[in-house]
């Protein structure tokens, strides 16, 4: 690509990045990558009526979830972004100023607007086609309010401009913008950008997609404990797919095959399960590191103490399979790291029912106390060489004795938990267990 690629995404702060704010992000950041170009962040916020006070940090931190970090560098050293519109409000002025020396542009009752050309615009659009705009018919555009901001339209383009913007990457929802936009650039005598609009989101129902539907927010995602990139890899397929068949992907194969002619024209549908279900797969395949990192800000949320590092990732490890989203981690490791940890009542009255329960569970501490290793093999061994002796079923000793060091009734594998607990915890909650539950 002879042009230099420089991509920008240009949200306003209204306090919530949405999901397609997000894929738009990432299809810039996508583009980018694969041409070894830069990615800008540009935060429009003229409109002051529609802004919150946190609302930059919720995309800041979106974005950086996703790991779609702008780029930096730029004059005198400083970083490249982000910019913001409202400190940008002489850059405005000079250009509104070369547009009244050209005459394309007058003021109507406070207002500044712009002298629409009355002629068809035709826009080459890289994901849409070939489109051509009838602007016969179309009123004045106004570029300033009476109360001195600025329109969406005009800063919009000024800042492309300034910001030497070579692709032009975003929603279909804008399509119908860019003859206003076209307009600007000819009347400014500057080439526009490439234009590319990417397919809307839709929900199941054909509906399209808005902040109060399920899975809108990127902050949902993190609150609920989805791994970025399980997300990041689903918001690639809204759209955009190798071709093949295959969905789950490592972000640097999707960076070298991401190219704008093989975006879909087509509306993309959003579908909550199929995130869920790539998450489940992110989760269970990722390295116990990652998991571990992932699920250590949900863990101290919980308030559980973690001493040791060690035993956290053994802990960490024979649940992983289990974990569908991060947020339950808590759940399914609390009983490792107290001795306070309470039992299901109902598991109690099923499992525990009987005098010759303990009695068995007594005989299973005693076989594991003689016990010269300490490791699941060995500790399924023992098990299941105890019960033809007592006699009874294998799960007669399995189902207790999970109760009886866990408090609850399903789990990680028997063995690898007790494996895992270690010697003294296991005997000494076997011990404690029979205690409390002797008749």
């Amino acid at each position: 690509m002879s042009t230099p690629v420089r991509v920008r995404f240009a949200p306003s702060p209204t306090g919530f990045l949405h999901v397609g704010g997000a894929r738009t992000a990432l299809f810039n950041w996508l583009f980018a990558k694969r041409h070894q170009g830069v990615f800008v962040l540009r935060i429009e916020d003229t409109d002051k009526s529609r802004e919150r006070e946190d609302a930059v940090a919720v995309i800041y931190d979106g974005l950086r979830w996703l790991g779609l970090e702008w780029d930096e560098g730029g004059d005198k050293g400083g970083k490249f972004g982000p910019y913001f519109q409202s400190e940008r409000n002489g850059i405005y002025e000079k250009y509104l100023k070369i547009l009244e020396e050209k005459g394309h542009v007058y003021s109507d009752q406070g207002a500044i607007r712009f002298r629409s050309p009355l002629r068809p615009v035709v826009v080459d659009d890289l994901v849409c086609g070939r489109i051509e705009f009838d602007r016969t018919m179309e009123p004045d555009m106004t570029i300033r309010r009476p109360d001195g901001s600025w329109i969406f339209h005009f800063v919009n383009v000024v800042d492309d401009i300034e910001m030497r913007i070579s692709h032009v990457i975003r929603g279909e929802d804008h399509l119908t913008n860019t003859s206003k936009h076209v307009a600007l650039y000819q009347a400014l005598e500057i080439v526009p950008p490439r234009f590319a609009h990417i397919p809307l989101i839709l929900n199941r129902d054909g509906s399209k997609m808005s902040k109060r539907d399920e899975g809108s927010s990127i902050t949902t995602y993190i609150e609920q404990g989805y791994a970025p990139e399980a997300v990041r890899n689903y918001l690639c397929l809204l759209g955009w797919s190798p071709k093949d068949n295959r969905e789950k992907l490592d972000i640097e194969e999707i960076i070298q095959l991401f190219d704008l002619e093989k975006v879909n024209r087509r509306n993309a549908s959003f579908d909550l399960d199929k995130c869920f279900w790539l998450n489940w797969q992110y989760i269970a395949q990722m390295p116990v590191s990652r998991f571990r990192e992932l699920s250590l800000p949900f863990i101290e949320k919980a308030g559980i103490q973690v001493t040791d590092d060690a035993y956290l990732l053994g802990v960490l490890k024979i649940v992983q399979e289990k974990i569908k989203l991060l947020k339950d981690v808590p759940d399914w490791i609390g009983y490792f790291f107290t001795e306070q940890y309470e039992y299901d009542p109902e598991a109690v009255a099923k499992t525990f029912a009987g005098p010759e329960v303990m009695h068995r569970l007594g005989q299973l501490r005693d076989a594991y106390q003689s016990l010269e290793s300490w490791d699941a093999a060995t500790l399924e061994s023992g098990l299941k060489s105890l019960a033809p002796k007592i006699p009874c079923k294998t799960g007669e000793l399995i189902h207790p004795a999970r109760l009886a060091v866990s408090g609850r009734s399903v789990g990680p594998s028997l063995y690898h938990m007790l494996e895992v607990l270690g010697r003294e915890r296991v005997l000494s909650r076997l011990q404690r267990t029979i205690e409390r539950f002797s008749k």
